[in-house]
C-alpha cells in the first residue's frame, strides 16, 4: 500500500488562510519534526491496495486530538472542518480527512510497536530544551479556611439600649464541606496540568 501524496496547496488554499495563532501553529513553530519522522519510519509498503496517509499526518492528527482532548470521531470532524487542523495536520482542502478508524488503527499501530512513549519522550524532550511545557487544564482545590472571629450571633441591646460593636467577621460566611460547616472562606487553588505524557490501552 503505498502513501498517498497529500498537502499540495492549491490557489483555493492560499485565497483561504486562516490566522495563524492557534496552539498547534506554536506548536508546528517550535518542534522539529525530522527525529518524530525518523521514530515512524516508513510504515506503508510498495504492494496493492488503496494508498495510506502519511504516518506524520496521521501521528499529527493525534497530537492534535490529544492536545484538544477530542475522541477520535470529534477528531476526525475537526480536522474535516477546522482550516487551523487542517494546516497543522498537513492536508489541503481537497485532500480527503482520514477517518476515526483509520485514526484508531494508527494509535493502535504505534502502541503495539511500543513507538508512543517513545514519540511523547521526544517532544516532551525538545520542549524542555526550549524551557516550555505543553498544559492542559485546570485543576481546581478549593479548601475552607476558618475566620479568626467568631460568627455574628444575634445583636442585643446593652442596658443603655444600644448594640455592640460587630466583633464577628463581616466578610466571612458559612461554609460547608462534606459533613463539615466553617464560618470563614473558600480558597481556590488552580494548577495547570501539564501534559507530560500519554497511554493507550484496551
Amino acid at each position: 500500500m503505498v502513501e498517498r501524496n497529500v498537502g499540495q496547496m492549491s490557489l483555493a488554499d492560499g485565497l483561504v488562510q486562516a490566522p495563524r495563532s492557534s496552539i498547534l501553529d506554536e506548536v508546528e513553530a517550535v518542534v522539529d519534526w525530522a527525529p518524530l519522522r525518523a521514530l515512524l519510519g516508513k510504515r506503508g509498503s510498495d504492494g496493492a491496495g488503496d494508498s495510506s496517509y502519511p504516518a506524520e499526518v496521521l501521528l499529527r492528527g493525534l497530537l492534535a486530538g490529544i492536545w484538544h482532548n477530542l475522541s477520535d470521531p470529534a477528531l476526525e470532524a475537526a480536522i474535516a472542518d477546522r482550516l487551523s487542523f487542517r494546516r497543522f495536520v498537513g492536508l489541503s482542502l481537497h485532500d480527503r480527512t482520514p477517518d476515526h478508524t483509520t485514526l484508531w488503527r494508527f494509535r493502535q499501530e504505534l502502541a503495539s510497536d511500543g513507538l508512543i512513549e517513545k514519540i511523547f519522550a521526544e517532544i516532551n524532550r525538545q520542549l524542555e530544551d526550549k524551557k516550555l511545557i505543553l498544559k492542559q487544564g485546570t485543576l481546581v482545590d478549593a479548601s475552607l479556611i476558618p475566620a479568626r472571629a467568631k460568627p455574628p450571633g444575634k445583636a442585643r441591646k446593652d442596658a443603655q439600649g444600644e448594640l455592640p460593636k460587630p466583633s464577628a467577621d463581616r466578610d466571612a460566611r458559612w461554609g460547608r464541606k462534606g459533613k463539615k460547616s466553617v464560618f470563614g472562606y473558600k480558597i481556590h487553588t488552580g494548577v495547570m496540568q501539564a501534559i507530560r505524557s500519554f497511554a493507550a490501552s484496551t
